[in-house]
């Protein structure tokens, strides 16, 4: 039987946010997780995944930044992102039992996580779904000099064919980054980890991801 959803707000400096958590008894730790720029923490495919994370032993929060919450379409200033996902790390974190608590989320969510480990807060690891290195078109602008500041495990699933992250470029910078950085390359996948010819839902995309993230997030957790 699945893990059942919890609702609970979250106090944040910009005004209180949703959240949903999955719990599930045997869980060896908890991922924290924020959406991309189009879309809230229900969409599909990260609704998908945290589920399929909970089969998995992995205990999920996801919730949504303030944007979101007040229908808008334009993210909030980047100040405001990080002030919730640090109110959302607190309330993870004393909920969390003793168990490790790691943080990730899809390209932006992610992105600001990253940002906000490589400032202090105290993840024991992170998992970017689909890192957006760059904006489409400009591989000449990277966001990625935070990254050599973060001292724990990273875990980078991208679709080869994303337009926010070229190949070669990531490769690059995960080289920087030494054994803290783990890839698992998607072939053929794009920003959103569909692959042309390949017939498949947001959620079951979400799903299948976290058989890869899984294990990592587990590794981590044995390793406390």
């Amino acid at each position: 039987m699945a893990t059942p959803e919890s609702r609970r707000p979250i106090p944040a400096p910009a005004g209180e946010v949703g959240s949903t958590w999955i719990t599930p008894r045997d869980a060896v730790a908890t991922l924290v997780l924020a959406h991309g720029a189009g879309a809230g923490m229900d969409h599909p495919f990260l609704a998908g995944f945290c589920r399929a994370m909970g089969g998995a032993g992995v205990a999920t929060v996801r919730f949504n930044f303030p944007y979101i919450e007040r229908g808008r379409r334009s993210p909030d200033p980047e100040r405001v992102l990080r002030e919730t996902w640090l109110a959302a790390f607190d309330a993870a974190s004393e909920r969390a039992q003793g168990r490790p608590v790691l943080v990730g989320g899809k390209s932006l969510g992610g992105r600001i996580a990253s940002m906000c480990v490589a400032d202090g807060m105290p993840a024991a690891g992170l998992v970017f779904l689909g890192y957006p290195l760059h904006a489409p078109g400009t591989p000449d602008k990277l966001r990625a000099e935070h990254l050599e500041r973060i001292e724990v495990p990273m875990l980078f699933i991208q679709g080869t064919r994303d337009p926010f992250a070229r190949s070669d470029l990531l490769a690059r910078v995960l080289k920087r980054l030494g054994d803290r950085a783990t890839l698992e390359p998607i072939e053929g996948g794009d920003h959103s980890f569909r692959v042309r010819g390949v017939k498949a839902d947001d959620r079951e995309i979400g799903a299948a991801l976290a058989g890869t993230a899984a294990p990592f997030v587990r590794r981590i957790a044995g390793g406390r």
